[in-house]
């Protein structure tokens, strides 16, 4: 009777355990979520949407009026060239993890793998995510608008005087040698070298705005200054397209920052929140700062102000609360209003649209303060208990960028001037870009 009743429980058994061995794998299989993939996408055309129209507009309106064509064209270019080369290596190169393990240096801790190459693997079947919860194509999509959008920030710097050859070259080679690497050492996943140092950077403040705002400047050094500056005025065309551009760019954020999160959830709600308040306080301690000092507010400058604290807040985004967010974009504002009014005058530079006192200073004012302001006993939302060794590992992760990008970027530079030439001559820079270099006027007056 004993025998039957085990031989009984057996036969049941053989029958069950299969039925939950399939079950727990249905449980454990990755399911597309139709809330993250929907937001997911939106927040896609919004980074887009910085770029094209957004900083086309914003750099476009700070130009001379002979010059706005060329630098919307460098803008839409730049965003032809860079997809295509993220979809045959820039993805592959960034968040391919082939041969990276945690706590391991090797080559893959600095450049991904080529399993990715021309997007192999990517189809309407594959899922990613933090949970593995909306399609890897709309992932490879959301990136591929950082990419495109880090490189076109360095327009300002160079703004004017760039051959647009010279400057197609320039974008392509930077984005393999400068933004691809440092993009997997910094989101690359365990056994990146930024991602074990333990660097905080949400949404791009050491990827994408230090990167190209430190080779912005190192550009505008190697060119030279524009003919006749500082002594010549190059005043702003057309304030009211910058103002369009930088209203633009302030909605376009909220893709940036708040689809970072890569979901749906509560983390994009508070990115987005603190967003908004950084980027208020950064657009109005630049006002008040501008106001105090030169004695009346202006237009560019709450535009900037917007910019910087957009910027600052960028790499905090995931992590701090909104207290936090005010004191990061007040900081931010005032720090850039003084770095890019005061700096490049003193020290010589020729940064035409302050792309590095905006972008390259905001971003190491954000990083630094994510560190800070990331701590729980702070109002953050992070994982920091010992604030003065995340302010260390932030400083590390700036440092490296800083050095990184500025020694890459300069040769790249030097390499092109030697074999090409980087400048128009002194009359085409005279008769303007827009009809030196693509034959055309941005006014028929």
């Amino acid at each position: 009777m004993t025998l039957r009743k085990f031989a009984g429980l057996g036969a049941l058994l053989s029958i069950v355990m299969p039925s939950l061995a399939m079950a727990a794998d249905e449980v454990a299989a990755p399911v597309l979520n139709s809330g993250d993939t929907a937001w997911m996408l939106t927040a896609t055309a919004l980074v887009l949407f910085m770029t094209i129209p957004g900083l086309a507009l914003f750099y476009g309106g700070m130009v001379r009026s002979k010059n706005i064509l060329s630098v919307m064209m460098q803008c839409f270019a730049i965003t032809g060239l860079i997809t295509i080369l993220w979809f045959v290596y820039g993805y592959s190169m960034a968040f391919d993890a082939t041969g990276m393990e945690a706590g391991v240096v090797n080559f893959n801790s600095f450049v991904g793998g080529l399993s990715k190459l021309f997007l192999s693997g990517v189809t309407p079947e594959s899922i990613t995510g933090p949970a593995a919860l909306f399609p890897e194509a709309v992932f490879v999509t959301f990136q591929m608008t950082f990419a495109i959008i880090t490189p076109a920030l360095i327009v300002g710097a160079f703004a004017e005087r760039m051959k647009f050859s010279a400057m197609l070259i320039f974008m392509g080679v930077w984005f393999t040698l400068v933004y691809a690497p440092i993009a997997h050492m910094v989101w690359g996943g365990p056994g990146s070298l930024m991602g074990d140092w333990g660097v905080l950077d949400f949404a791009g403040g050491t990827v994408v705005h230090i990167n190209a705002g430190v080779a912005g400047l190192v550009a505008c050094i190697v060119l030279g200054k524009r003919k006749g500056y500082p002594t010549t005025p190059m005043a702003p065309h057309n304030l009211g397209y910058t103002l369009i551009g930088a209203a633009m760019l302030w909605i376009g954020w909220f893709g940036f920052n708040a689809g970072s999160a890569a979901a749906a959830n509560g983390t994009a709600g508070m990115a987005m929140l603190v967003t908004q308040i950084a980027t208020a306080a950064a657009a109005l301690g630049w006002m008040f700062a501008e106001w105090i000092t030169h004695g009346k507010p202006s237009a560019l400058g709450i535009a900037s102000g917007v910019v910087a604290g957009l910027v600052a807040i960028t790499p905090a985004a995931g992590t701090v609360g909104p207290m936090g967010a005010l004191v990061i974009g007040l900081v931010a504002g005032v720090i850039c209003f003084f770095c890019a009014t005061s700096l490049k005058r003193k020290l010589g530079y020729d940064d035409s649209l302050d792309a590095f006192g905006v972008h390259g200073i905001g971003g190491i004012v954000g990083a630094i303060l994510t560190g800070v302001f990331a701590a729980p006993a702070l109002g953050g939302f992070g994982t920091v208990t010992d604030v003065a060794a995340q302010v260390w590992i932030q400083a590390k992760g700036v440092g490296f960028t800083v050095i990184y990008t500025a020694i890459v970027t300069f040769i790249i530079l030097k390499v092109l001037d030697a074999v090409m030439g980087l400048r128009v001559t002194e009359e085409e820079e005279a008769v303007g870009l827009d009809l030196a270099q693509h034959n055309e006027r941005g006014y028929n007056l």
